[in-house]
């Protein structure tokens, strides 16, 4: 059956060497902060850890973000509007169709997380189907079914995990090193000691800001993709513009989870500039509505 992502195997490809480097990135903090204490179990420690929190991920990250969101699953029966709307969606891009939930928020939002198109899932709230029209639904559901086939949420849910563990390798090398016995006493390299330091502040930031990156880089991509599965920019745009400017709080949303949204969950109405755009999960409403209604198909 053709598709509409074309593409899978150089997804797939950037997603593994992705992965690699963050990876990368670990064992070589791990290594930096072994030298600098004179002990190479930290490495070790690093490695493992790292490999563990990296399996977890993979093969429970959709589950994991379900009981967060308080999701609970809907069929056919029950939700026929928008279990047809995905279905038919699936159908056009030649994808599986992924389990459905329900998230109980007057907020209208939605997301997408598992860790391929065969074990993927797609929660929308109770706000999302009361607020939106039919081509409005499409436009938000393909953008998330996009998210699907371009495999970002694998990318999206591990860049989360390792990010919070270079996090953690970090926050734990200046604890021990100012609360516990100091490096030099341990037989450790003065020069590692001070390169070590430089990269606990910087390293958890440079980290986030690549994530942060990734996530928006991500957003563009399923929403021009999204666009392309439904033919009809002009209600992706629609749907952008009713969610943006909905008041109502997000209630089951959190920092951690963040970018899996369809819109970024916390408002930011007014506050563009170029340093807040460095922390944004999300492109501006202004930029996304803009380029999508570009789009020619």
């Amino acid at each position: 059956m053709p598709t509409l992502y074309t593409n899978r195997d150089a997804n797939i490809r950037k997603t593994w060497l992705l992965f690699t480097f963050f990876f990368g990135i670990i064992i070589g903090i791990g290594w930096l902060f072994s030298q600098a204490y004179g002990s190479s179990s930290i490495l070790y420690i690093a490695v493992l850890f790292s490999s563990i929190m990296s399996i977890v991920s993979y093969w429970y990250s959709d589950k994991i973000v379900l009981q967060m969101t308080h999701a609970v699953p809907v069929t056919r029966e029950n939700a026929r509007e928008l279990y047809n709307v995905v279905e038919n969606l699936c159908i056009t891009a030649g994808l599986p169709v992924p389990k459905i939930y329900m998230i109980e928020d007057p907020a209208p939002n939605a997301f997408a997380t598992g860790r391929n198109p065969e074990h993927a899932v797609v929660a929308v709230t109770t706000g999302l189907m009361e607020r939106l029209d039919r081509s409005e639904l499409e436009g938000v559901l393909a953008h998330e079914l996009s998210h699907i086939g371009n495999r970002d949420i694998l990318v999206s849910t591990v860049a989360v995990i390792l990010v919070g563990f270079i996090s953690i390798l970090s926050d734990f090398f200046m604890r021990s090193f100012f609360w516990g016995r100091r490096g030099r006493d341990r037989g450790g390299n003065g020069i590692f000691i001070l390169i070590a330091i430089v990269l606990s502040f910087l390293a958890p930031l440079a980290a986030t800001l690549m994530q942060l990156a990734i996530s928006r880089k991500r957003e563009f991509l399923a929403d021009a993709s999204g666009a392309l599965l439904t033919r009809y920019p002009e209600g992706l745009a629609r749907a952008l513009e009713k969610i943006s400017r909905d008041p109502t709080p997000l209630q089951v949303a959190n920092n951690s989870t963040a970018h899996l949204w369809f819109e970024n969950p916390f408002r930011t109405a007014g506050q563009t500039s170029f340093w807040h755009k460095l922390f944004m999960t999300h492109p501006p409403v202004e930029e996304r509505i803009q380029a999508i209604r570009g789009i020619k198909v």
